[in-house]
Parts: structure tokens; C-alpha cells; sequence
């Protein structure tokens, strides 16, 4: 696995070294071009075609390291290398020892270059290599001698230790590279892991479009009709002050996690969290139409509700009683987006309707929620609901109307999927989505020895009773 990983960073590798500046000689195969026309000057005697080559190749040479150093590789510059060290085979007439050394540099050369220049270099190099061969033979004739002598096994060796030399650059470089991307990427994954977290602190709507086009974020807001939802917890004020601080953090994380889930099912903005109440809303950034985001935060509230008599029933068994959401829900124009400053802003509404929203969750009752005149106007089709009278909310000088939205099981009669009612010491708490099939008989048993206790216990009260309407002797 380690050498596929470190596979998979050739590419960025090859790009950070083709764009290295690290005052290092990026060509050293133009100290091979000068030691090879000195050498062939010697082997040659200083004749006219040696000392040609001489000038043709190691001038040349001694330019690209004065002007490579401290530059990065480029095209033109290993175009130019890859003629000389051609020139050089050509002018050898292809002696075998001397072609080798220097076309395994070319092949490095090649080798290290972008793969679109790759064609192009060895085109270079063989149309090269063959023009001064033919140079070669045209004024010399067939007489170049260079299989005897010190130069062919001198440049074989000088092109051996600077291919070596190359590899060994490379290596150093890739690993150096190697530790830096390393590095990289655990900051990246620190990045990711403190980013994923601060996430959790807004809205997903919100941070999700931030992250994928980068959008800028700024200090700005629009007016957009929204439906707002308003809830809270009745009677947890009450409850609050008999329990200890870690049972009330219990009860109110778990509600805030069910509560959650359900407001993220339904595609809402998760405003913020005000003690044991929250607020959400549909209509931005990302909107339906007003209709059906009314009709989706409704949605919204009757899972609530339903999820909040798993909860109560939850908190029965453990003592908690008397626990219940209460909801207010209006729809109409707000203004929404980042308040704030430029150092510190939040993404939430102002407005007369989220006012509208916090008093008619108020005025609610337990389990119920209670919904504006504009909202009914648009989910009345869709849900049962009933007129809960006309109140009179702090902020508003005329009495506003208010809708109940009932209960969708309740209203289906004997298809309800819940069944739920509180007597003093009795508790009845049915959900039929929730019950398996292999555990209809043991409810049935259940119930069965609970109505058997039931008549016994009448019984028994019922005699109870006529032996104290007898008449005593």
C-alpha cells in the first residue's frame, strides 16, 4: 500500500520538479557534452574536425549550466541538450560505446520531460543524430576511429556517474517532496476534522455551498417569504426545578436529537436552539414554492408531535412526567441571511412573522400547534385542522386568528398507527409502525393479562362497595 501511495504522487512530483529552483544544475549532461569535445579534441589530435566539434558542442554547453542555474527546466532548454548530445552521436558516426552513453542521456532526458514534449524530443533526436552523422561522413569519409583509446570508455563512465548522479537527485528530491506532501496532507485531514466539527454550529444549507463553490461570505440579507416554526418543551420549566442539572441535560439532548433528525429529514434551517425551544424555517436558501414549504414545515410539526410521544412515553418509565412540544407556525415576508459584522455574523430571520410564530407557540397548549391564517390558507387542503379562536400576542394590536392542526392518525379513526392515553395510574402508549410482527402475540398477552387484573380489580371494588350498602344488623 505504501508504494501505491507513494505512486500516486509521481505526477505531482514530476510537476514540482519541473518547476524546482533549488540552485542546483537541472542539466547535468552538459558537463558530459564539454568533457566529451575536450576528450575528442585530445583523441583527435586537435585536427580541424575535433575542434569544430568542440566549438559546435562545448560552447553551447557551458551556456545552458551559466543559464540554467538557479532556473527551472523548460522545453527549449532540453530541446537544445537533446541537439548536442545528437550532435555529438552523429559526429561519432554511431560508435556504438559512445551512442550508448549518450543516448541513454537523451532517453533520461526524455524520460523526465512532460509526456507531451516526449514525441517531439525524440524526433529531434534521431532527425539530429542522423543530419551529422551524414555531416560527418560527407567531410571525413568512413574513417572515425573510436572503438580504441581512452575516449569511448571515458564517456561511458562520465555518463554513467551522471545518470546515477541524476537518479540519486531525483530520489533525495522525491523524498524531501515525499515528507513535505505528508505533512500536507495530515494538516489537510486536521483541516477537514476541525472543519467537520465546526460545521455541527450551522446549518447545512448554509456551510454546503460555502464549501463547494467558495463562495464569499459577506454581511448581507433579502426579504423572501418564509414559513417559520416555533416549539418548545411544556411544562419543562416546571420539571426543571425537581431535577438535577445532569437529568435535565439528559432529557433536553435527547429531545434536541430526535428533534434534529426530523428537522434535517424535512429539509429545514436549523436556526438556533433557545433553551429548550428551537426554531426552524422553510423557504431559503432553498425554496419550493411558499405553498409547499408550508406544507413541508407542517410535516415537520406532526412528526414532532408523534416523536414526542415516543420520548414521553421514554421518560415514563424513568419518572420524567408530564413532558410535551408545543408549536407555533406562521408564513409570510421576513428578512433572512447574515447579520452581524464582518468578524462575527450569523445566518438567521427578523421579522413581524417569526414575532407571529414565537407568540402563537405561546399561546399553544400541550401537544398542540397552532398556525397562522396564512399558513392555514395554504396547507388547509392538506391537513384537518380547526379554528382555536382569535388571541390577543404581545407586539400585535389586533387579535390575531389561530388554526389547531390536528392529529392526522386521530382524525383516521380506527386506522390511527398511535394510540396513546394518560389516566392516573394508567399509561396506554401504541405505536403500530414501530411494532414487529413477532411481537403482536406477546402485546396480545400482554394486554389480555392486563384486562384479566383489570376485572378482578373491578370485581373486587364492586363487592367492596355492596358490602357497604348492606344494611348493618
Amino acid at each position: 500500500m505504501a508504494f501505491f501511495s507513494r505512486f500516486s504522487n509521481l505526477q505531482a512530483f514530476k510537476q514540482k520538479l519541473t518547476n524546482q529552483k533549488d540552485g542546483s544544475f537541472n542539466y547535468p549532461e552538459a558537463f558530459v557534452l564539454i568533457i566529451t569535445g575536450i576528450f575528442s579534441a585530445l583523441y583527435y589530435e586537435f585536427n580541424p574536425s575535433s575542434m569544430a566539434r568542440l566549438v559546435i558542442v562545448v560552447l553551447p554547453s557551458i551556456m545552458i549550466l551559466v543559464y540554467n542555474y538557479r532556473r527551472a527546466p523548460s522545453f527549449w532548454t532540453s530541446n537544445i541538450v537533446i541537439i548536442l548530445l545528437a550532435t555529438m552521436i552523429g559526429l561519432s558516426q554511431f560508435c556504438t560505446v559512445m551512442a550508448l552513453s549518450l543516448g541513454m542521456l537523451i532517453g533520461f532526458r526524455v524520460i523526465v520531460s512532460d509526456s507531451e514534449d516526449r514525441l517531439k524530443l525524440v524526433s529531434v533526436a534521431v532527425i539530429t543524430s542522423l543530419m551529422f552523422y551524414y555531416v560527418s561522413v560527407t567531410l571525413n569519409g568512413r574513417n572515425t576511429n573510436c572503438h580504441e583509446g581512452f575516449l569511448a570508455p571515458t564517456v561511458l563512465f562520465v555518463s554513467i556517474c551522471t545518470i546515477l548522479w541524476q537518479y540519486w537527485s531525483i530520489h533525495r528530491k522525491y523524498l524531501s517532496y515525499f515528507k513535505t506532501s505528508t505533512q500536507a496532507r495530515e494538516r489537510l485531514a486536521t483541516m477537514v476534522s476541525v472543519i467537520n466539527k465546526l460545521t455541527r454550529f450551522v446549518p447545512p444549507q448554509i456551510w454546503q455551498p460555502i464549501v463547494k463553490t467558495d463562495s464569499p461570505v459577506i454581511v448581507a440579507n433579502k426579504r423572501a417569504k418564509l414559513t417559520i416554526m416555533f416549539s418548545d418543551i411544556a411544562g419543562f420549566t416546571e420539571l426543571s426545578d425537581s431535577l438535577s442539572a445532569d437529568n435535565l441535560a439528559d432529557i433536553l439532548n435527547t429531545y434536541m436529537h430526535s428533534m434534529t433528525l426530523i428537522a434535517n429529514r424535512h429539509g429545514a434551517v436549523l436556526d438556533k436552539f433557545i433553551g429548550d425551544g428551537m426554531v426552524c424555517f422553510f423557504g431559503e436558501p432553498n425554496s419550493r414554492g411558499a405553498r409547499q414549504d408550508a406544507l413541508d414545515c407542517v410535516a415537520m410539526a406532526v412528526d414532532m408531535r408523534r416523536e414526542m410521544r415516543s420520548l414521553r412515553q421514554t421518560w415514563r418509565l424513568m419518572g420524567f412526567e408530564g413532558l410535551y412540544v408545543r408549536i407555533g407556525i406562521s408564513t409570510g415576508y421576513c428578512h433572512v441571511g447574515n447579520f452581524g459584522s464582518s468578524n462575527r455574523m450569523s445566518y438567521t430571520l427578523i421579522g413581524k412573522e417569526a414575532n407571529l410564530a414565537s407568540r402563537l407557540e405561546s399561546a399553544a397548549g400541550k401537544s398542540d400547534i397552532f398556525i397562522s391564517q396564512a399558513t392555514y390558507d395554504y396547507i388547509c387542503h392538506d391537513y384537518d385542522c380547526e379554528f382555536a379562536g382569535t388571541f390577543s400576542l404581545k407586539g400585535f394590536d389586533d387579535k390575531v386568528p389561530a388554526w389547531q392542526v390536528l392529529d392526522p392518525d386521530v382524525s383516521q379513526g380506527e386506522m390511527s398507527k398511535w394510540i396513546d392515553h394518560t389516566l392516573p395510574g394508567f399509561n396506554l402508549h401504541l405505536n403500530f409502525k414501530d411494532v414487529k410482527n413477532y411481537d403482536y402475540q406477546e402485546i396480545k398477552k400482554r394486554l389480555n393479562f392486563a384486562l384479566e387484573r383489570l376485572e378482578k380489580e373491578q370485581r373486587s371494588v364492586l363487592k367492596q362497595d355492596s358490602n357497604l350498602d348492606e344494611p348493618k344488623s
